[in-house]
């Protein structure tokens, strides 16, 4: 899946960049991240619905995502879509860097049609989850809604982030889930936004995150 423009070559100065290979005997996986993107995505998982909501973190927090990998779906989804969120958690951390003059914490509420979620997030330095998600059914398309959990958590264990995710209302999975990652997309952006008020300083009273 690619969105509809590409980026310019020339990477702007300054910008937050990363890219990350995984190999495994289950999975080949390489993500480059562009923090300060416009939202240009090229994706390539082998679950078409999976890359529409990679998609949507894509779109919605404005990050430049470019993502291929070649897992064992001959097996099933599970290696792919868990490995992915690894990966993407480690380019993100990587990308972040330090962590000085970001928000830390973003938040949102995404509806769609019927259903609406609410993610929040806190670049804390402590990966942790807590996700309500009660899909009414347990399959879209190819995808195994359960899974849904696995990227998640893949994802906060490798960018240090603890992460709240709750759907409080849908009647369609599909539904359910697209709020989701739009929610993500859109917390992510806002507390991975750089704070003018908070230029070159980590945003905690430890000192580190």
């Amino acid at each position: 899946m690619n969105s509809p423009t590409a980026p310019e070559a020339v990477t702007i100065a300054g910008a937050r960049v990363a890219s990350v290979t995984r190999n495994t005997a289950e999975t080949k996986i390489s993500v480059r991240v562009n923090l300060d993107g416009t939202g240009y995505a090229k994706l390539s998982t082998g679950i078409g619905f999976f890359d529409h909501m990679l998609d949507q973190i894509a779109r919605h927090g404005l990050i430049d995502l470019e993502i291929d990998c070649q897992g064992d779906l001959h097996i099933d989804g599970h290696h792919t879509v868990e490995d992915v969120g690894i990966t993407l958690g480690q380019a993100i951390a990587k990308a972040v860097g330090d962590k000085k003059g970001i928000r830390r914490y973003g938040h949102a509420y995404v509806p769609l049609d019927e259903a609406l979620s609410r993610v929040v997030i806190d670049f804390s330095g402590r990966p942790g989850l807590v996700m309500d998600l009660p899909y009414t059914s347990g399959m879209i398309g190819s995808f195994d809604t359960q899974l849904t959990h696995e990227f998640f958590q893949g994802f906060v264990n490798h960018a240090f982030v603890t992460l709240h995710i709750d759907n409080l209302k849908g009647v369609n999975a599909h539904h359910q889930c697209e709020t989701v990652f739009k929610a993500f997309a859109r917390a992510l952006r806002a507390a991975l936004e750089l704070d003018p008020r908070s230029a070159g300083v980590i945003p905690s009273t430890k000192g580190s995150l």
